[in-house]
């Protein structure tokens, strides 16, 4: 198909037909463009792109040989961007104010953590407290 084109700009030059020449080269550039994606990229489908606001948070199963639970916990998934929108939900629900004082929340306190699958606590076991009161519960 590539040979195809540029045998076809070769004979437009010739020819001097600057608007099938102007095509020609176009469509060249877009199957370059487009082989390039399909395969270089592994992207094939317009649903292989993520958005902006998925975030591929790798579980705790693919650093288990050289990260502890802890480590993963507060390097990994603290940081990350879904914890940010699960960490939202629960001041959001608790109308920002700290559950045990009524002081302005600032941090989220895990009442209970997911044993096998971090990151997978239900909202229930999360509230919303000010720092003081989340040190007192440290």
């Amino acid at each position: 198909m590539i040979n195809n084109t540029l045998n076809i700009i070769i004979t437009q030059i010739q020819n001097q037909d600057s608007d099938q020449i102007i095509i020609a080269i176009l469509v060249l550039v877009w199957i370059i463009v487009m082989t390039y994606v399909f395969f270089f990229t592994g992207k094939s489908k317009p649903t292989d792109y993520k958005s902006e606001t998925e975030i591929d948070v790798k579980p705790y199963w693919f650093y288990r040989s050289f990260m502890s639970r802890k480590d993963y916990y507060r390097n990994i998934y603290l940081k990350s961007d879904a914890w940010q929108r699960k960490r939202y939900v629960v001041l959001k629900r608790d109308d920002w104010k700290c559950v045990y004082c009524g002081e302005r929340a600032t941090q989220v306190h895990h009442t209970r953590y997911a044993k096998y699958n971090i990151g997978k606590e239900p909202i229930d076991w999360l509230e919303s407290v000010c720092r003081p009161c989340h040190e007192d519960l440290h």
